[in-house]
Formats: C-alpha cells, structure tokens, sequence
C-alpha cells in the first residue's frame, strides 16, 4: 500500500453514521454483542461533547472505513502535564497487514504531540501479541513500574 492510497482522517459529528458499523465490529471483537445503535450514540456522544477524537483511514478513492484510533485526552499530576490515552485501535480484516495500524498510530502521536501531551499511553490484552509487538517496534515500551486496577461500578 502506498502513502497515497492512505488517507487519514479526523472524525466529525457528520462521519458517525459512516464509523459506527466499524466501531460495532471493534466492540464486537472484544466479545461485546452487536449493538449498532448504541456504538453510533456512543461516538455521536463523545464526538459532540468533543471528549475524544477518532482519527479514522481509508484506502484508494474509498469513503469506507478501513481502521480507526480513538483517543482520550487526560492529565499526569505528578508530570503536571497532558497526556492522550490511545484507548482503541482498529483496523478491518480485509485491510490488515497493510500498514494502516502504523499510519493510525503516527497520527495520535503528531495529534498529541500538538496538543502539549509528554505521553501517548495505550494498554491491551496479555494474550495481544501481535499488537504488543506492533507497539514496541513502534518505540512503546512495556511499564513495569505500576499495576493497573480497575473497579466496576453500578450502572446509574
């Protein structure tokens, strides 16, 4: 695939109709039911309320979807400094393997970097080891300073 086949994209409110069905296989992949009207108000929400941005590709004259990242911004106390959680990447079966994952990553970091973050963060699964190698050739290094909890809570 050529850089010229690649184009990335920043979502709008007027793309979700066009990212929610890839964002429900996403969902799906991670053992989720599909749920596509929920995956389209979950983006539409976030994209209004401008709490994430969703850089999305395409390949060749294709409007179609081919992968996307979503990112969340936050903040290090002790860093007193912003930082962006990559918190979802995704690329479509058919268009695996043809660098859209690296071209999705190189995006986050220049958008983070833009925006003053000293970190791009991400995590993913233990049994992930294709992505996990795909992340420490891209310069990410494993933490192995901190353990990483989670507590559930009650819907509201």
């Amino acid at each position: 695939m050529t850089a010229r086949q690649l184009l990335i994209h920043s979502a709008t409110v007027a793309d979700v109709a066009l990212l929610a069905p890839l964002f429900n296989d996403y969902r799906y992949f991670y053992g989720k039911p599909a749920d596509l009207p929920r995956a389209e108000k979950f983006l539409h929400a976030r994209l209004a309320a401008g709490e994430s941005v969703v850089l999305w590709a395409t390949v060749g004259a294709s409007v179609t979807p081919a992968g996307f990242t979503q990112l969340y911004p936050t903040f290090s106390s002790v860093s007193t400094a912003r930082v962006w959680v990559l918190n979802d990447l995704y690329v479509a079966p058919d268009f695996r393997r043809g660098g859209i994952a690296q071209a999705l990553i190189a995006a986050a970091r220049t958008h983070a970097m833009a925006a003053g973050a000293i970190r791009l963060d991400l995590s993913t699964a233990e049994t992930n080891h294709g992505a996990q190698a795909l992340y420490e050739s891209l310069g990410f290094v494993r933490e192995t300073g901190f353990r990483n909890y989670s507590l559930a809570l009650p819907p509201v």
